[in-house]
Order: structure tokens, then C-alpha cells, then sequence
């Protein structure tokens, strides 16, 4: 569940919910719309009232306000409607196809980054999109990232079932099992994948290997152990391949 680099792998916990420590706040609020309203019972006593015809709708200033924000959050909703139903339905394609976007994205983003951060004003640079490195990590999300991810959760959780109590002793062992199991596996694969596409010998992946192994799964449990931690514990299970991803 792991990939090497830092642009790599949403999660939101519950709902906000009303509960006692939120009384002060009403109480308050409360207070100010007594104030409101007798404010406005002083201006209507002593201001000169309008015909009813230069009044200016509030409502209607209201709705048209509201409207572009109503209108900006529908599709969004229904987009990520659409999204887990497909996800329901499709869920190896589904996920293969995100991760395809999202890592493919990642790597235009960094690349990005990369050039704006660059001190070398040479035109070879330059400037221009790596479409072969991009190309790389969109097909490593499609072919590797998302299935082995798929399977691994699916097996994982057919073993060691899920718990109510995101932080059970339970929940833990998977998360060493991930991390410390898993994880080395997964990052030799990853070397070796995307050696290969960039059309490297064994030879000089192993030796990559050799070098940077170490180094790549030591900053992987700095980043993943506690990540994990909430992937496992508090994501449902058919969104985890998705927060790998973001």
C-alpha cells in the first residue's frame, strides 16, 4: 500500500453533530436575534414606512444569493453519488481507473513543482511535460497500485475481519501486518515495476534497489505507519484504495 514518493496517497470522520457544549452558542444566539428584532421594531416606529412597491425583496435577494452556492455543490454531490455507485458495481475497474488519474495527476503536479522550483534558467530545462514519466505512473496506478491494493485489502480483511472499535488490538495487528509484511514486498515490486518501464536492465534495478531500499521504506513508515493506522481504522474498506491514492 505503499508508493516512494512524497506526492503520493480523504478522509473525513463523522459529521459535526449537536450536543451540550454547543448550548452556550444557541443561548447566545438567541440574545442577538432579541436585539435584532427589537432594533427593528424601534426603526419601523420611527422611520418613515415605504410603499410596498419600493421595498426590496429580501427574499428574493436571499434565493439569488444562495443559488450559485446551491449550484455549485449539487454536481459535487452527485458526482461522488455517481463515484460509489460505480464503485459498488465496478470496484477493481473503478478503483484501477482513479488511481490511473490520480497518480497520473500527482506526476504532473510534481513536475510542476519540480520546474517553478528549478534554478536553471536553460532553455533544455526547459520547460515541457515528461509525458513518458507521466504515462509511467498513470499505467503503474492502473496495472499495479490499485489491483495488488484491491486483492491485498480483500484478503487481508477475509483473514482478520473489520472492527466496530477503530482502535482494537485487532485493527493494530493489521496495521503491522501492512506496514511490516506488506509494505517491503510491495516497495521491491514497485522498484521493479517501474525499472522495467523505464526500460532498465535487472542489473541496474537491483543494484537501485541496493541504494535506495533502505532509505525508501524507512521514509515509509515515518509517513504510513500512522496513516495507516486511519486508513485501516477509520475508512470504510471500499474507499481505502482511494485514500492510498490521495
Amino acid at each position: 500500500s505503499f508508493v516512494p514518493y512524497s506526492w503520493f496517497r480523504p478522509f473525513t470522520k463523522s459529521p459535526f453533530t449537536m450536543n451540550p457544549s454547543n448550548r452556550p452558542l444557541r443561548s447566545l444566539a438567541i440574545v442577538f436575534l432579541m436585539i435584532a428584532s427589537n432594533l427593528r421594531l424601534e426603526c419601523e416606529a420611527f422611520c418613515p414606512t415605504l410603499p410596498a412597491s419600493n421595498v426590496p425583496s429580501r427574499t428574493a435577494s436571499v434565493s439569488e444569493r444562495s443559488k450559485p452556492l446551491a449550484l455549485s455543490i449539487e454536481p459535487l454531490q452527485e458526482a461522488w453519488a455517481s463515484y460509489n455507485v460505480a464503485l459498488e458495481e465496478s470496484p477493481l475497474l473503478v478503483k484501477s481507473l482513479s488511481a490511473s488519474a490520480i497518480l497520473g495527476a500527482a506526476d504532473l503536479a510534481g513536475q510542476a513543482i519540480e520546474s517553478a522550483q528549478s534554478n536553471d534558467d536553460s532553455a533544455e530545462s526547459g520547460s515541457g511535460v515528461d509525458f513518458a514519466r507521466f504515462a509511467r505512473f498513470a499505467v503503474f496506478g492502473l496495472v499495479l497500485q490499485a489491483p495488488w491494493n484491491h486483492f491485498y485489502y480483500l484478503m487481508l480483511d477475509g483473514a482478520i475481519p473489520p472492527t466496530e472499535d477503530p482502535l482494537s488490538s485487532t485493527n493494530l495487528v493489521k496495521v503491522v501486518i501492512d506496514q511490516f509484511v506488506q509494505a517491503p514486498i510491495f516497495t521491491v515490486l514497485i522498484f521493479v515495476f517501474l525499472g522495467f518501464l523505464e526500460g532498465k536492465q535487472f542489473e541496474a534495478i537491483q543494484k537501485q534497489l541496493q541504494n535506495d531500499y533502505k532509505d525508501t521504506i524507512l521514509a515509509n513508515w515515518k509517513l504510513w505507519l500512522p496513516a495507516t493506522v486511519v486508513n485501516i481504522g477509520f475508512v470504510p474498506p471500499i474507499l481505502r484504495v482511494l485514500f492510498l491514492n490521495g
